[in-house]
């Protein structure tokens, strides 16, 4: 019976891009809705996409995509 691959974690896979570098791209939480009790400089930040912070933590959400 030959080995049986892990399957990619598609919850992560629709949330999340790893970029050319390796780095995982992912959208800032909060632009969902109630956007008009929201100031401007925090929709501005909100606005662009940002990157996992620890390395720790990025190498196991790649492990999970890859797999």
């Amino acid at each position: 019976m030959p080995k049986q691959k892990q399957k990619t974690h598609k919850g992560l896979a629709k949330r999340v891009k790893v970029s050319a570098n390796g780095k995982i791209k992912h959208r800032k939480p909060g632009k969902g809705h109630l956007m008009s009790v929201k100031s401007s400089k925090r929709l501005r930040k909100i606005r662009r996409p940002s990157t996992v912070a620890l390395p720790a933590y990025a190498a196991k959400m790649i492990a999970a995509l890859h797999s």
